[in-house]
């Protein structure tokens, strides 16, 4: 078999199998999973990886963020690695592939490698970052984006989660925490596979997207304080209501993403009420507002608009408004010498691709700012994502595995075997 050309394809029955193994650790109530960082299930999900990655002949290595790198050594000691990424903790109903499939597809990689005994004279390092969804712990990314420097050490081990437990606490309890100094690791290139949580690629019959960009972000907290009081006796003109407040700022949030069409979005995934009871007008109401943009002028111009209308709309209305920044990164562009790869590599294996920008966050987007990084992506059924109906044929997997696996074989190129 030749071990540059087209012939050259990763085991598609063993990725989806793992893949299918990885699912049944935090199962979801409706067919997805449920393994939130730092969970019980997060920690049986990590250990049988480091166990896959041991008999892959891999090499373990945990930093202090509990993120796991595992090595596969190269001919020349003193060549930087190739890393490839992802993450293995999802949403509470999150799906089976969100994360897993970039992480197991690295696995892959390196099981088709010793498969074919090809060696390389970069090591090659598949990596397992740490709390990306931020659905437990906010800021999303958050071991990647201490990783980039970012964010500090100290910073993410004090957040909590809903129930106040934090997260150093929660990476102690679990012995995730490492040895390494989180960012000391230097990369010669990172690739980063995953599904593209949108409909483009499915409607655009397209197998591969070729990622050239990263949406920026900005996830913004409000507060408002208005005054509790029965819903059925308290005069209309004497309501001080936060949760009116709160629903004038939702249609201020979709008015200002329409208006900066194309390339912005926006809306808020969560929000809590206090007392949350039926008939007591909230006291306090708390939601996240997610703006997005590849346009870093339209992304903070958005975030002005709406701070400055909420706090109009707020003084209105009598409530009192706080907001406080709680996830942000700036727009990415991928490494272009690397995009072109990731291209190329979809063409010679006729693969057929098409240029997108990322609408969601990824670690590729921190590690962006300390190395050269790029993406790939499949398509996933109706684009849909973050929710446990996420769907993507074998084929797909497949597909985005081998580029990926001929984009890793070029970068960390192939030491010929001895006459």
């Amino acid at each position: 078999m030749s071990t540059s050309g087209e012939n050259l394809r990763i085991d598609p029955d063993r990725l989806w199998s793992s893949l299918m193994e990885m699912a049944q650790i935090g199962p979801g109530v409706a067919g997805g999973n449920n393994r939130q960082t730092l969970s019980d299930a997060d920690n049986e999900g990590r250990h049988l990886f480091r166990r896959w990655c041991a008999d892959a002949g891999l090499e373990i290595g945990v930093d202090r963020m509990g993120t796991m790198f595992m090595t596969r050594a190269g001919a020349d000691p003193d060549a930087l690695p190739v890393y490839i990424g992802s993450h293995l903790d999802t949403q509470p109903t999150g799906g089976k592939f969100d994360g897993v499939l970039g992480v197991l597809a690295g696995l892959e990689v390196v099981r088709s490698l010793n498969d074919l005994g090809i060696r390389t004279k970069h090591p090659i390092v598949v990596a397992n970052w740490t709390n990306e969804e931020g659905a437990r712990f906010a800021p999303a990314m958050l071991a990647s984006g201490v990783f980039a420097g970012e964010l500090s050490l100290d910073y993410a081990y004090a957040r909590t989660d809903q129930e106040g437990l934090r997260f150093g606490d929660e990476l102690q309890r679990i012995g995730w925490v490492g040895e390494e100094e989180v960012g000391a690791r230097r990369m010669h290139a990172y690739f980063e596979y995953h599904i593209e949580q949108g409909p483009i690629l499915e409607a655009e019959n397209r197998q591969i997207g070729v990622v050239t960009h990263g949406q920026g972000l900005w996830w913004l907290e409000f507060t408002l304080i208005g005054k509790e009081a029965h819903t059925g006796s308290t005069p209309m003109a004497m309501r001080v209501n936060a949760g009116l407040a709160m629903g004038r700022i939702l249609e201020l949030v979709q008015a200002v993403a329409m208006e900066n069409q194309p390339g912005a979005v926006g809306g808020v995934g969560q929000v809590t009420f206090s007392p949350n009871s039926r008939n007591v007008l909230p006291g306090t109401v708390v939601f996240t507002v997610d703006i997005r943009s590849p346009d870093q002028a339209k992304l903070d111009a958005m975030r002005a608009r709406i701070e400055a209308g909420a706090h109009e709309i707020a003084k209105e209305l009598g409530v009192g408004c706080a907001v406080e920044a709680v996830g942000h990164f700036d727009p990415v562009s991928f490494a272009p010498e690397l995009v072109e790869r990731v291209r190329a590599s979809a063409d010679k294996l006729g693969y057929s691709h098409m240029d997108i920008v990322s609408g969601a966050g990824h670690d590729a987007c921190w590690i962006a700012k300390v190395a050269p990084a790029t993406m790939i992506m499949c398509p996933c059924v109706d684009g849909l994502s973050h929710n446990e109906a996420e769907d993507i044929s074998k084929e797909w997997a497949a597909a985005g595995a081998d580029v990926l696996l001929h984009a890793v074989i070029e970068t960390a190129e192939i030491v010929p075997s001895a006459p």
